[in-house]
């Protein structure tokens, strides 16, 4: 409701989230309830992002923030923790002043005890007292922020207490889940039975923060807002696509978590697969969220699977070793915390993918992620054929490079197009030159954090940034043959030094094909 806001005139609010929005798209009153409220997410993330939002005028007044966690806080107490948390990791908001006295006071904390239906009980008993305090009218959004082994419980839990449904069917409930879903697809499959048993779903929201990033938002209005682009995605002009997802730093404090997932479960089946949905799927027949949805979910389903023994010739492995980046000594994978000093799992993973369809017939797509890498970087690149060359004498052909549509997706989003052009002067001189568009230099205000738009689309119900059972499962029937692969091949992770662009052995790959990765 209009009335509910905090800025009622939604064309002049000063955040660009708000500009345009339908008035019909106003967040309704809800109380946000964040499972793990006192973890890392938690505070670097997810109430930082909920603070941007109400800076902005973007949440309903009718609004306020459980934290279910098992801190033994007073509401204070945790008040205090995330002010303090926000001043370290989001120092340009300031924690200070009216702005943080009014968030403050949409703070809440609820501890959970060992005992899992007495402490869910005591969740139902604060939520009533804070939903009649604040008149949220019933409306619950559920973040589980917790590990992945807790989903199918916590569900469960809040079934129980009769906490997943409203009785009386007037309030929605909503479900949010991080990523990784599931670990292979069987145990993806059972996920989504044991949520999908509790929650219907439509309530079942599956975040991943690179869905929000403005760059991979760009990708459809890009292509579908500009006649120049689409027409020449297809086999006809592209030569093959590029997708790296790059990062300059190990894995950190990840080590228990990386080395029973590793590269190609972390980053392939969702980021870049996400991704390469985007660049590749048919038009929809609308924006409505199940509409877009679809028409990834069918990319995925295009993609041909991999056979196992066909691993050698299409994929790589790869782990960081130690070495020096930027002056300094840093360790090698086996030398991380938590890491088995023998353990084979990798840090790195190229892929070659072919889509099965008449647009992408015979285009390759390459999917390159990895740690320690030269810089952090995520592109996606659009190669085009080559051009006739009999216009031009052997030195000025020389000098011609294939047309590029590349998207920058982090850390400077934009996107720029290679192409050629005469060099002044009285000779005919060819040299590739690029275009480029910033979002920075384009626009003045500064893109929401990627959290921050899935947040506020979660609390409107739009989908549409959200992964759908259906397009879970694809990715994994595509990953899963290539780990049964290096399982049977016994596929060794072959050794790069940091500050390098990962094994000798994915450039081979490459030039296989007569083709070589993108210097970044």
């Amino acid at each position: 409701m209009v009335e509910d806001l905090q800025f009622t005139n939604l064309e002049s609010s000063p955040n660009p989230l708000r500009r345009g929005l339908p008035r019909e798209k106003a967040v309704m009153p809800c109380v946000f309830v964040v499972f793990g409220g006192t973890g890392d997410l938690a505070h670097r993330k997810l109430l930082p992002a909920l603070y941007h939002l109400y800076r902005g005028g973007l949440l309903p007044r009718k609004f306020a923030i459980l934290s279910y966690a098992s801190g033994d806080l007073t509401d204070d107490q945790y008040r205090e923790s995330i002010q303090e948390s926000i001043q370290n990791f989001a120092p340009s908001m300031s924690a200070e002043g009216n702005k943080w006295e009014g968030f403050a006071q949409l703070l809440h904390h609820c501890r959970r005890t060992s005992d899992v239906a007495e402490s869910m009980q005591r969740l139902k008993k604060r939520l009533a007292e804070i939903d009649s305090s604040v008149r949220a009218e019933g409306n619950y959004l559920f973040y589980l922020a917790v590990p992945p082994s807790a989903f199918a419980a916590t569900a469960k839990g809040l079934h129980d207490v009769g906490l997943a449904q409203d009785p009386e069917g007037r309030a929605w409930r909503r479900l949010i889940i991080e990523k990784p879903f599931g670990t292979d697809l069987q145990s993806a499959r059972n996920l989504n039975r044991e949520l999908q048993s509790i929650f219907r779903e439509e309530q079942i929201y599956r975040i991943d923060h690179y869905w929000g990033k403005e760059t991979v938002q760009n990708i459809l209005v890009f292509r579908f807002a500009n006649e120049f682009v689409e027409p020449l995605l297809n086999s006809t002009y592209v030569d093959h696509i590029q997708i790296t997802v790059a990062e300059n730093i190990g894995v950190e404090q990840r080590g228990k978590f990386y080395d029973v997932t590793g590269a190609l479960r972390d980053m392939v089946q969702n980021h870049l697969l996400q991704v390469t949905a985007l660049v590749c799927m048919e038009p929809p027949p609308s924006l409505d969220p199940e509409a877009v949805r679809d028409e990834k979910t069918k990319l995925l389903r295009s993609i041909r699977r991999i056979q196992p023994e066909d691993v050698t010739e299409v994929t790589v492995r790869g782990q960081y070793a130690p070495g020096v980046f930027l002056g300094e000594r840093v360790k090698g994978y086996r030398e991380e915390d938590d890491v088995a000093p023998d353990s084979d799992v990798e840090t790195y993973v190229a892929l070659k993918l072919n889509i099965d369809n008449r647009r992408w017939h015979g285009v390759p797509i390459y999917l390159r992620t990895g740690k320690r890498l030269a810089k952090r970087v995520s592109e996606v690149a659009v190669r085009l054929r080559n051009v006739p060359q009999m216009l031009f004498d052997d030195a000025q052909a020389s000098e011609i490079q294939p047309n590029v549509i590349s998207l920058q997706i982090q850390p400077d989003e934009g996107i720029s197009v290679r192409f050629q052009a005469k060099v002044p002067g009285l000779t005919l001189n060819i040299r590739p030159v690029r275009m480029d568009f910033k979002y920075g230099a384009a626009f003045a205000p500064s893109a929401p954090e990627a959290y921050e738009r899935l947040l506020l689309d979660a609390m409107l119900g739009d989908t549409s940034l959200y992964a759908r059972d259906g397009f879970v499962e694809a990715a994994w029937e595509l990953v899963d043959p290539i780990i049964e692969g290096w399982q049977l091949t016994k596929m060794p992770a072959h050794s790069y030094l940091p500050g390098s662009w990962g094994p000798k052995e994915a450039d081979d790959m490459m030039a296989r094909d007569g083709r070589r990765w993108r210097r970044l």
